[in-house]
């Protein structure tokens, strides 16, 4: 996806100028995605990556956690992670014989939940309260997590051996599914340069804190969206659910994800409502890892991406 498919304006929001510089500083050539990750977070949504190794994933996460002062966490899952590895539990205290609970790695502001796809299902699906309602419930107790509270988890291609394909009700706790790609030749060559004596993150100030992070996601759900635009989004989700080549289409939480992600889209861009435009640059990011594939389809070499914007073809635009 082209960055003028995404940003034909550039962002304008001061907290949005801010971080988006301060990023680029140290992910080179990859603005549409830096900016994506950005409406991500002001959406109050998560962030599936999907990508081969050494692109920047993880570099992209901490580089973001210091440019707000904010928490990070770094879990690597593999096929042996269990939930409590995750979310914490119980500990006994030797000195009384009481239990006490000693939160997991799961309670901070960002989380880098790395290679997601290689810990089996049950440890995926812990994830499931805390991305949907921003909390964690172990033994009838529940505990709310930080604001805010903000998923990046990577995936190596699902095709790769010793992976677990992510349940539909995982996938679907995702705002958007990106990948950063490799960079441009210059770019590389810039990187190199970049790193030759010290890894340009070591240097990277805070220009934001965890405060305006959600003051930015309150005047976000501030934005107007005019009912015909909402109407719009729904329409281009239905669009999913009666498509030829899809046994399933994106459930009513993807339209909920498009809505808020275009309120935020218009916010970074200066905007105070919301342009069918918005809802057209990120139906594909957000809906299409959410659509599954009839078999005929999927051996016929169909991408869900190429679906999604078909259907935004073929939906008729709101008038202004």
């Amino acid at each position: 996806m082209k960055t003028l498919e995404i940003m034909e304006e550039s962002v304008r929001h001061p907290d949005g100028i801010r971080l988006l510089d301060n990023l680029r500083q140290v992910i080179l050539g990859k603005d549409e995605v830096l900016f994506l990750v950005l409406v991500g977070l002001v959406a109050r949504g998560h962030i599936l990556m999907e990508d081969v190794p050494g692109v920047g994933k993880t570099t992209l996460a901490r580089a973001l956690a210091r440019s707000l002062s904010l928490d990070f966490k770094r879990v690597q899952f593999t096929p042996d992670l269990m939930p409590t590895d995750i979310l914490g539990g119980a500990v006994l205290r030797p000195a009384d014989g009481t239990f006490e609970f000693r939160p997991g790695p799961i309670f901070t502001q960002i989380l880098l939940a790395d290679e997601i796809n290689r810990a089996s299902p049950r440890t995926q699906s812990a994830l499931l309260e805390a991305m949907s309602e921003g909390q964690v419930t172990l033994d009838g107790v529940t505990r709310p997590l930080p604001a805010p509270f903000f998923v990046i988890a990577t995936q190596n291609p699902i095709e790769a051996e010793g992976t677990y394909p992510l349940p539909e009700a995982q996938l679907d706790r995702f705002l958007m599914r990106l990948g950063l790609g490799y960079p441009a030749r210059e770019q590389e060559v810039d990187l190199l340069y970049d790193q030759q004596t010290a890894h340009p993150l070591g240097r990277l100030a805070a220009v934001a804190t965890a405060e305006a992070v959600v003051a930015l996601q309150t005047e976000a759900r501030a934005v107007e969206v005019k009912r015909k635009v909402g109407q719009y989004v729904v329409a281009l989700v239905e669009g999913t659910r009666h498509h030829a080549d899809l046994r399933l289409g994106a459930s009513p939480r993807g339209s909920l994800a498009l809505f808020r992600a275009a309120q935020a889209r218009a916010l970074l861009l200066g905007r105070r409502y919301v342009l069918p435009d918005d809802v057209q640059a990120l139906a594909a990011p957000i809906l299409a890892h959410r659509l599954e594939l009839v078999p005929e389809a999927r051996y016929a070499g169909r991408d869900p991406v190429q679906i999604v914007q078909e259907i935004v073809r073929a939906v008729p635009v709101p008038a202004a």
